[in-house]
């Protein structure tokens, strides 16, 4: 098995373990028992449980990274790319804290921990959007003055509706086909949408 494989597969376990028995409920030791590999290959990667959840969350952020990068590809409009990546990415992160179990409480107790692993994710997502901006500004599909504010404003907005999707008190019982006619027009009206095509 290779380092990366190594690293990846401790990774794995870790998040497991977490999810099931919560992050202070699980030692190193649990890590390296249920990885089958040894304490020293742990303490190889990782210095410290701290370290491992680090791990954990750029992990999960990388697989949400991933879904980004490819809404960004997709040979669609400009404004629905905008639409999808809100989409993708709210979607995304409820999926990860859900799917995560005991990790949820961690998630939400530990934001400044997760805000430091965030960094990267957050400035890559902010440079797709300044590239999706750039693209329908070009097109003459958005009137923007200034890409880089507008992709800042809309990453942290998005940032900011994250915990209430995902505790579902964000569009209570509505339908992504009822919301997303109703998410257009309020980004198409701050990204100065010159017209329907």
């Amino acid at each position: 098995m290779s380092i990366s494989k190594t690293r990846q597969t401790l990774v794995d376990v870790a998040r497991q373990l977490f999810a099931k028995k919560g992050l202070e409920n699980t030692t190193m030791n649990d890590i390296a028992i249920a990885s089958g590999k040894g304490r020293r290959t742990l303490y190889t990667y990782f210095k410290n449980k701290e370290d491992v959840y680090f791990a954990v969350i750029e992990s999960e952020l990388e697989r949400l990274s991933d879904k980004m990068d490819e809404v960004a590809a997709k040979k669609i409009r400009p404004q629905e790319k905008i639409i999808e990546l809100i989409y993708t990415h709210l979607d995304m992160i409820k999926e990860t804290v859900m799917r995560n179990g005991n990790l949820r409480a961690a998630f939400f107790r530990n934001i400044w921990m997760v805000e430091k692993v965030r960094k990267n994710f957050d400035q890559d997502e902010i440079e797709l959007f300044r590239k999706v901006f750039s693209e329908g500004r070009e097109d003459g599909e958005f009137d923007i003055d200034n890409v880089e504010l507008v992709a800042d404003i809309t990453h942290y907005c998005i940032k900011g509706l994250e915990v209430p999707y995902i505790c579902g008190r964000l569009g209570q019982g509505i339908t992504p086909e009822t919301s997303k006619p109703q998410v257009a027009k309020v980004v198409y009206g701050a990204l100065g949408k010159m017209k329907m095509k």
